[in-house]
């Protein structure tokens, strides 16, 4: 046959001579010249129709391409090349219409019928160029076509023939699953060739018509499982063959196809399983594993025997395999074993417990990615019965460890002792650990959880806190550790100072309340912390102030320092704090004394973001801390309206104190009885916030003066505190300019407290809801000093003569208002009027005097154990709520 019509001489010096006057260009638009100059002689030279040179222009046009270059206008000549009578022309047509064309190009239709004469040619050369183009461009529309073809070459007597057109065969099935069916019967008997070629690729074929047709699953389970294992027999039993000899291995390639195909047989069916499993522990015990190519084979084994059905031997076998390979040096083999191990955890946890040791030794390797995965193993394996002793490993490799892995070993170390903590001391000993160790890696989230846990463990206060002390003297550069250790020191520093609930396995510490007051101090003036852990530590200041009257002046003095500050936060904290311990002592024990058990609830709240305010429900759930303490959480309704205001302020969730968003402090007393937590707002006072009394300012208004502003009698600056301590006179210019008075919020412990004004006459009772079973009035009064907010008490009369039971009232407001419920005296209305259900509501109106209350309200009740649901739309509020 001729092979000379292309001159492989000629062709490298062409593009050899394309390379150097490329490099010589200087900018891409001379080297877009030079190409392009030489597109237009090769279009010149297809033009002039010469057929001798014609595939050798293609031939230059393909070097085109590969350099990235437009060459479309070279298809044509494609076809015209495949259409040729010659092989030298036909090879390099398909070689063209390969590389310039795909499938999604349309002028590939015109090809189609050169294909099949091809396919059907007397030169099995020909055939063969003809099958890998249709096996690499082929559409739809050609493989329907053009299967049947394919489809008898199966059967071609020569085997390099038939190995292609089990290679086409794939990409027509892949192109349309509905052709699947005639290639069953010819794929079986590929399955039974003794050239490797053919077999490999029949094997192939096999595997793809398994997962496209059901039909072909069923067939080759029942007629070629036994056949295929005995080939898989025949190959692992086989001599020394030189041809297909790798590394002492006949034909890994073989090998792993054959046990990929068995895996998808095997799957979901009993009896395949069975057939297979003495030659998959053959497979598995005579395989040598100090190779590559063995390597290889014993994986797909494991895969294989992960996959088909239960057998515990095989399974205990197979991830005995995977520890081996957490012992090899190559990378690679230790990452694909992690991998696996983890998908086998979920069939035989127990066997990939035996591993444990080594899957530890990965956590601490030296490769990045084997340490990643290896740790998210290891946080699949903990559990209740092995948690102790993993967290101390990955505790005391957390000591040792790289920079950028403490970050996602501290999460998981934290999210292990959450989950499985046995009991709280052990909870609170690992925390402290882990934050002495990577307390900047730390989430807020986490301490935040810790400061939850340690309120509610009331026997183990005085030793958290003298744990907290000795941690903070070695490790006071770690912010989170800090930020806890100064807050359980605000808290619990009389336990710190006298020893109390001292446990056996501590050791004793002599701390004196200077050592306290010292520690918070540096808190303070270190420069590395962040405002919040300053923040904190003033609040612990201002606590420890009270616990320990001969540090007082001292600390007073630190406190002042901070009047002056850049840092508004530290400066507003320090004139009010110093406020306090000057001029109000008699109060200061009240307003600093210790915190209650924080409600786990409210801290999930807080996470979650700002709780809508609108709706209320005196229903909970049950969520569980850490160490088994479950607390009720509120739960939302639906909001029943669909209103919104332009103009309406939104609600956010920022405007609060620091340690409020920490702790989840109720503003609102009642709002704890009720489920319902209020969004804080941005005019809510500081003071107010860290002491949880009094009522908050409904909604920041330009006209509410400023806590920080200076007198108008004189320039001084006055104390925020002694602004709202003063009597309701004083305020004069800010009264006269319509501003609204300033509320004063440690108003409940004065000598006598203002009495509620009496706005009966002025905002008459009204009937908000009638129907002929119920009956809904409201009345109506107005705090002293804030006429945003209204408090109606609603009474409920039963006008019918059955009792009513389970009765829930529920309301909602557009967002420019803001509604808080309080719980019903009773959830039965007797019948007839013989009692009623009052319950009280408060409304406040960021757009007082612009926009009239209005409110969506529910009613729900059991009559004679039915459900009764009314609904109605209020509007008839009286003017100038």
């Amino acid at each position: 046959m001729a092979l000379h019509s292309v001159n492989l001489n000629e062709l490298f010096t062409y593009c050899w001579d394309m390379i150097r006057a490329i490099r010589a260009c200087k900018t891409a638009a001379e080297e877009r010249a030079v190409v392009r100059k030489e597109c237009a002689a090769i279009r010149a030279a297809i033009n002039e129709n010469d057929q001798d040179y014609r595939h050798r222009n293609l031939a230059k046009l393909m070097f085109i391409h590969m350099l990235g270059y437009p060459t479309h206008f070279g298809q044509m000549e494609c076809l015209k090349l495949i259409a040729s009578a010659g092989f030298p022309e036909k090879r390099i047509g398909y070689l063209g219409l390969m590389l310039l064309l795909d499938e999604r190009q349309e002028v590939l239709m015109l090809v189609t019928n050169s294909l099949k004469q091809d396919l059907n040619h007397s030169n099995q050369y020909i055939v063969g160029l003809a099958l890998c183009a249709l096996g690499n461009i082929c559409s739809a529309e050609m493989a329907r076509d053009l299967a049947p073809e394919v489809e008898r070459l199966l059967q071609f007597r020569d085997p390099n023939i038939r190995k292609k057109a089990a290679l086409c065969s794939i990409r027509i099935i892949r192109k349309v699953p509905d052709l699947a069916e005639n290639f069953i019967n010819p794929t079986a008997s590929l399955l039974k060739e003794k050239h490797h070629g053919v077999l490999i690729t029949g094997v192939q074929l096999c595997t793809d018509l398994c997962k496209v047709s059901e039909e072909a699953l069923e067939y080759f389970r029942k007629k070629s499982t036994d056949g295929l294992v005995k080939t898989l027999r025949d190959l692992v039993n086989s001599p020394y063959a030189p041809e297909y000899d790798i590394a002492g291995i006949t034909d890994p390639f073989l090998h792993i196809r054959l046990l990929k195909l068995l895996r998808v047989l095997g799957q979901g069916d009993a009896d395949a399983s069975d057939s297979m499993n003495d030659i998959l522990a053959q497979v598995a015990t005579k395989t040598e594993s100090n190779k590559n190519a063995g390597n290889a084979i014993l994986y797909a084994c494991v895969e294989t025997i992960m996959s088909i059905e239960d057998n515990g031997g095989l399974r205990v076998l197979a991830i005995n395999i995977l520890g081996r390979f957490l012992s090899n040096r190559d990378n690679n083999i230790r990452y694909v074993a992690l991998n696996m191990l983890m998908k086998a955890i979920t069939v035989d946890a127990q066997a990939v417990q035996r591993h444990r040791a080594t899957i530890l030794e990965c956590v601490k390797d030296s490769d990045a990615s084997i340490r990643k995965r290896a740790l998210e193993l290891v946080y699949l394996l903990v559990n209740e019965s092995n948690v102790k002793p993993l967290t101390k490993e990955l505790i005391d490799y957390l000591e040792v460890s790289d920079q950028e892995f403490k970050g996602d070993l501290t999460a998981k170390i934290c999210s292990i002792v959450s989950k499985l903590s046995p009991e709280k001391i052990w909870y609170i000993d690992q925390m402290l650990k882990v934050l002495s160790e990577a307390g900047n890696f730390v989430k807020d989230e986490v301490w935040h959880a810790l400061i939850v846990v340690i309120s509610n463990a009331s026997d183990l206060h005085g030793y958290t806190v003298r744990a907290l002390y000795r941690a903070l003297q070695t490790s006071a550069e770690q912010e989170c550790l800090v930020r806890v250790a100064v807050w359980c020191i605000g808290e619990y520093g009389d336990l710190l100072v006298n020893s109390v609930g001292m446990l056996d396995i501590e050791d004793p510490v002599t701390v004196t309340e200077s050592d306290a007051v010292d520690i918070v101090e540096i808190a303070i003036r270190r420069d590395t912390l962040d405002l919040t852990t300053k923040a904190m530590a003033f609040i612990a200041l201002l606590k420890l102030s009270s616990r320990f009257p001969s540090c007082s002046e001292r600390i007073k003095d630190i406190v002042s320092q901070y009047r002056g500050s850049l840092v508004l936060e530290l400066q507003q904290r320090s004139i009010e704090f110093n406020s306090i311990i000057l001029k109000h002592q008699n109060i200061r024990s009240a307003l600093v004394e210790r915190m209650p058990v924080l409600d786990e609830a409210t801290f999930i709240g807080k996470r979650a973001g700002a709780m809508p305010t609108s709706v209320s429900t005196p229903s909970a759930a049950s969520i569980n801390l850490p160490n088994g303490i479950a607390k009720p959480s509120a739960v939302p309704l639906v909001d029943l309206l669909d209103l919104s205001s332009d103009d309406a302020p939104a609600p956010s969730s920022s405007g609060g104190d620091f340690l409020q968003d920490l702790l989840g402090v109720d503003l609102l007393p009642s709002s704890n009885q009720s489920g319902i937590n209020p969004v804080p707002q941005n005019g809510t006072d500081v003071l107010l916030d860290l002491l949880s009394i009094g009522t908050p300012p409904a909604q920041s208004s330009p006209s509410t003066p400023d806590i920080l502003s200076s007198s108008q009698d004189n320039k001084t600056p006055v104390s925020p505190l002694e602004g709202l301590l003063s009597p309701p006179s004083q305020p004069k210019q800010a009264a006269s300019a319509g501003a609204a008075p300033v509320v004063d919020f440690l108003d409940g412990f004065a000598a006598n407290p203002p009495k509620p004004e009496d706005n009966g006459s002025a905002y008459p009772s009204i009937v908000a809801f009638e129907s002929s079973a119920l009956k809904m009035e409201f009345n109506f009064s107005k705090p002293p000093g804030n006429p945003q907010t209204t408090l109606i008490q609603a009474t409920f009369t039963n006008l019918s003569s059955n009792n009513y039971s389970d009765f829930v009232f529920q309301a909602a407001v557009p967002k420019f208002l803001q509604l808080h419920l309080d719980p019903a005296s009773s959830n039965t209305l007797p019948a007839s009027g013989n009692g009623v259900v009052t319950q009280n509501l408060k409304v406040t109106n960021s757009q007082h005097g612009k926009k009239s209350i209005v409110m969506r309200v529910r009613i729900a009740y059991k009559m004679n154990n039915k459900d009764v649901l009314e609904e109605g739309q209020i509007n008839n509020f009286p003017r100038g709520l």
